[in-house]
């Protein structure tokens, strides 16, 4: 499928061949199953009264017939009617008339359901032709081990959503191994891998399961878990945790909590539970706090864990073998001393029975295009002495909102050209999502953008009324905005009914700003992402830009290796002091003081 650079995915004569045919295809065989569903659960009836009508099938075999099996004949003929005049008659019907209907699916349906169910489209391409989307079937494990995950067999019954081939997989691999290291990279569905290995084992006879998270994204898991599957959930966290953790306790289901409240989480000797699936594991990478040794006690009831992360390429070497430490002992003793190979075949070998990762390009080839610019803006004469004496006085924060840091905002260039794309957006039928790191700059942000913007997420807003943004958000027409602080809304959360990214100022570290791309840039998006970086020329800017570039290049040629392999890619206090340095030595030349 072409992608253009309006984007959206081009709508060629082939391309709306194959999306027409697809959406036929799809409606037909739901349809097909559900007629067939229908018959084989009255089989045995219609047969049996079949059967009883036989002599009626013939007069001379009829006058001899003995008046009970007449009787018996009579009565089939009339239950068959009945059945054809009742419920049996009217599914069959209505599905017979929809296996029909489904080949008078016209372009236009089928692109607009496209638009907002392309999952189901691509997840048939994968089951017609499964090498067509994906790289590889074993995703870099061993030929061994790929066979015997290849052939787990696991019954999700209860789950909503269709798994993408590379998510079956996952599930797969958590079932097979039972304690591992999810670590694909953000975007590529980890919540919903870890709730159908959840709905995999109650399939399967368990009934309590417990799933540790960051408190800024519980409200998101309860929501997850709802909205995909039959799970019940409890929710264990606030004034009425005890309660809560009580009723779990006798009744079982999803026990969804945070890592402050793990030292509630308090067993009896033999007490054991399905499974425990800890979310950004990279917050137990350090055994010596408190909530690593809590969550230490808790997996040691597991039956089954998953630690999931898609931020571990931070971690040290030292971190990520303390997180596979406590999943597969064994195998992180094989690993002390190899530290400095982490990147090596023999790492990789090693940590591949506990540790499964996946990138966006190997398993997502048919994503719209990331599509990345930089918008150079002109200071005006009041942003240029506001920006150059917060450079002479050393002023790091006020430099660094640069543009934003003047009193009126209509002489603000990066303010002017962050209006012009969000109008832009709207003509395009888009939304529009805005991060910044400074709440000062957050809140003219909001001001400007006026009844445009649906909210501000922070760090002091709860998660609940976060939740509640997103979905207003998500509800809301072409043109709207969503502002967030990029430390705080850059992890965590799915937005991908925004498909423009404005982030107002660089960050000193490429990752956060490829976490807040990801936001919107994931898996279910069917539009091409905008991402816009607004910067000004001459500024430290500039030299952030510069100085991350050069970052940005080590990190993606080394660091990407391995989780596991450590490679400092942020700024640190020498390189801010280096950039500063460097510009009062340039304003000064220029004010020739």
């Amino acid at each position: 499928m072409i992608i253009n650079e309006d984007a959206e995915y081009d709508r060629t004569y082939e391309a709306t061949e194959l999306v027409v045919a697809i959406a036929r295809y799809r409606d037909y065989r739901l349809h097909a199953e559900k007629f067939c569903e229908t018959v084989r659960e009255n089989r045995a009836a219609v047969q049996n009264d079949i059967a009883a009508l036989r002599p009626g099938t013939n007069g001379i075999l009829w006058f001899f017939t003995f008046y009970e099996n007449k009787k018996k004949a009579s009565n089939a003929f009339f239950h068959l009617a009945d059945m054809l005049a009742g419920e049996y008659g009217k599914e069959i019907g209505e599905e017979r008339k929809g296996c029909f209907d489904a080949w008078t699916v016209d372009s236009e349906s089928a692109w607009g359901d496209f638009g907002t169910n392309a999952i189901s489209f691509f997840t048939i391409i994968e089951e017609i032709n499964p090498r067509l989307l994906k790289h590889s079937d074993s995703y870099g494990l061993s030929e061994d081990l790929s066979s015997e995950i290849q052939n787990e067999h696991f019954v999700i019954k209860g789950l909503f959503c269709t798994l993408r081939h590379y998510q079956e997989w996952g599930v797969k691999f958590a079932l097979h191994q039972k304690k591992i290291l999810l670590g694909d990279e953000m975007g590529l569905g980890k919540t919903i891998q870890a709730i159908a290995t959840i709905v995999a084992l109650k399939n399967a006879g368990e009934t309590h399961f417990i799933v540790v998270c960051p408190a800024s994204v519980i409200a998101n898991w309860c929501r997850e878990i709802e909205n995909t599957s039959e799970l019940e959930f409890v929710k264990i966290h606030g004034t009425r945790r005890e309660e809560a953790f009580s009723a779990w306790q006798n009744k079982g289901g999803v026990a969804v909590t945070t890592y402050e409240t793990t030292k509630l989480f308090r067993f009896e000797e033999h007490f054991e539970y399905g499974i425990l699936v800890v979310d950004e594991a990279h917050y137990i990478k350090n055994k010596q706090t408190k909530r690593s040794m809590n969550v230490r006690e808790m997996s040691v009831h597991a039956k089954y864990l998953l630690f999931m992360t898609g931020t571990a390429l931070e971690n040290k070497v030292e971190e990520m073998i303390s997180l596979i430490e406590l999943l597969q002992p064994a195998i992180a003793k094989q690993l002390y001393g190899l530290e400095s190979v982490a990147s090596a075949p023999i790492f990789k070998r090693i940590v591949a029975p506990v540790y499964f990762r996946r990138k966006r390009e190997d398993v997502l080839s048919e994503l719209p295009e990331l599509i990345e610019s930089k918008e150079w803006c002109i200071l005006s004469k009041k942003e240029k002495q506001v920006y150059e004496q917060a450079i002479l006085d050393k002023q790091i924060p006020d430099a660094r909102c640069v543009s934003w840091n003047v009193d009126d905002m209509r002489v603000s260039s990066k303010g002017r050209r962050m209006m012009e794309i969000v109008e832009e957006a709207e003509n395009d039928g888009r939304k529009t999502i805005i991060f910044s790191f400074f709440l000062s700059t957050l809140e003219k942000v909001k001001m400007m953008l006026g009844d445009k913007c649906i909210g501000a997420i922070y760090g002091a807003v709860s998660p609940l009324k976060r939740q509640e943004m997103i979905d207003a958000f998500d509800k809301a027409p072409a043109g709207a905005t969503l502002v967030l602080q990029i430390q705080s809304g850059g992890t965590g959360l799915n937005i991908q009914s925004a498909s423009v990214v404005i982030i107002c100022e660089p960050q000193f570290k490429p990752s956060i700003e490829n976490q807040a791309i990801s936001r919107a840039y994931r898996m279910g998006q069917t539009r091409n992402v905008l991402v816009y970086r607004l910067l000004c020329e001459n500024t430290i800017d500039e030299r952030i830009t510069e100085r991350l570039a050069q970052k940005q290049h080590i990190f993606d040629e080394f660091a990407d290796e391995s989780v596991a392999t450590e490679r400092n890619e942020k700024f640190d206090k020498e390189d801010m002091e280096s950039i500063i340095g460097e510009e009062i030595e340039r304003i000064k030349r220029k004010k020739g003081i």
